[in-house]
Formats: structure tokens, C-alpha cells, sequence
């Protein structure tokens, strides 16, 4: 056994590994340096708006499922309270974006979804209807690990967090509450994987590459202002 193989100690750490080449890649996104930088064009925020709105309505269901699935009654609980956060707090930010964007209230909700949302969206949703609560699991930690590991890198970027177009977004993304779901989450599935046998822990892994591979087609999607390729 490699001395990397022998670091790594818990399944999501296992995961951060197989993950972390496409993570790099998002890293150096123009979309992301974009906001590193302050010149990403308004334009494409625009989108990324518009289409995030959307995903997180859906994204949010996820964490309902996995409320009702969860035979603990304390992930129950934890699960509905991401939700509601999701649902309020992280919506609430887009709505604030779209008032300061010009964006109206009805652009907003009747945006036409992209095809990449309506895929990375639907997908997630399939796997946490018809399988188990770890596989659900698995296919949405992606999306709020990949913002946190974001977060953390930009605000370590001097004067990133007080941009007057896109600090507050950062600010959110690398803040305490967010980490502490994120980590929380990361705890569930790794207490999930150990009582799993092999099958199970190879659907979770297979689940969370791919929705990794999504999350990257997400950035480059909303930097393109794509709908449909």
C-alpha cells in the first residue's frame, strides 16, 4: 500500500481524492478566477443567477428526501433545517442579486432552464428517489463540498470578499454556517459508508464523480450563458 493510500482514513477522504482533479480544474475556471479577479462579465453572473435559481428549487427537494429517508431522528431534523437554509437564506442571496442585477422578479422564476441544470438536477433527483439514503447523499454533497472548497480558496484572495459585485456571494460560500453543513453532511456520509458493504460504497463513489463531472459542466454552462448546447 502507497503512503497516500495509507493517509486516507475516511470514505469522503477517499472521494476528495478521486475528485480532486476535476475540483482542480474548476478552480481555474474562468468563471471562478473570474470572480477571483472581479472581471467576470456581468453578463454571464447574470446567468449563472437565473439558472442557480432554478437548480436550487430543485437542489433543495434532495435534502427532503433524504430528511424522510434518514432513520436517525436527529439527520432528519439536521436535514430539514439544510433545506429551509437552502430554501431561504441561499435563495434570499439570489433574489437580492437579481433586484441588484435588474433582473425582475418573474425573469427570474420563468427562466428557461439549461440543458446542463435539467440533467445535473434530474439526475441527482433519480438517485435519491430509487436509492438508498448514502447514494442520495453522496450525489449531492458534490455541489456544497465544490462551494466550500471554493469559498475557502477565494476568500484567502486580498479584497475578494468586499467586491461590490461578488463579495457577498464569496462571503457566503466561505462562511462558518456553510462549512459546518458541509462538514456535517461529509460526517453523515462517512458513518453511511462504514456500515455499507463494497456494492454500496462503489454506487456512492460512482455517484459522486458524476456529479462532480456536473458541477464543472455547471460553471462552464453559466460562463457560455448557454441553454441548450
Amino acid at each position: 500500500m502507497n503512503t497516500q493510500a495509507m493517509e486516507i482514513s475516511t470514505f469522503t477522504e477517499l472521494l476528495y481524492a478521486e475528485a480532486k482533479p476535476i475540483w482542480e480544474k474548476t478552480h481555474v475556471h474562468p468563471f471562478i478566477t473570474g470572480i477571483a479577479n472581479g472581471n467576470l462579465p456581468v453578463s454571464a453572473f447574470i446567468h449563472y443567477m437565473k439558472q442557480d435559481y432554478l437548480f436550487l428549487q430543485e437542489y433543495a427537494k434532495l435534502f427532503a428526501i433524504a430528511s424522510i429517508k434518514a432513520t436517525r431522528l436527529d439527520w432528519s431534523g439536521r436535514f430539514a433545517q439544510i433545506m429551509t437554509s437552502t430554501l431561504q437564506e441561499e435563495m434570499s442571496l439570489h433574489r437580492e442579486y437579481a433586484q441588484r442585477l435588474g433582473i425582475s422578479h418573474n425573469e427570474l422564476e420563468t427562466a428557461e432552464p439549461s440543458f446542463v441544470m435539467l440533467a445535473y438536477t434530474s439526475y441527482m433527483l433519480q438517485v435519491a428517489h430509487q436509492g438508498s439514503l448514502g447514494e442520495g447523499v453522496s450525489a449531492l454533497l458534490p455541489c456544497m463540498w465544490s462551494y466550500q472548497e471554493i469559498g475557502k480558496r477565494l476568500v484567502q484572495k486580498p479584497g475578494v470578499t468586499n467586491h461590490p459585485q461578488y463579495g457577498e456571494w464569496v462571503r457566503m460560500y466561505s462562511s462558518d454556517e456553510f462549512a459546518s453543513s458541509t462538514n456535517w453532511v461529509k460526517g453523515v456520509l462517512d458513518e453511511i459508508a462504514r456500515d455499507s458493504n463494497e456494492q454500496e460504497r462503489a454506487r456512492m463513489k460512482q455517484h459522486f464523480i458524476a456529479t462532480c463531472k456536473m458541477e464543472y459542466l455547471f460553471w462552464d454552462m453559466a460562463y457560455l450563458e448557454q441553454v441548450w448546447p
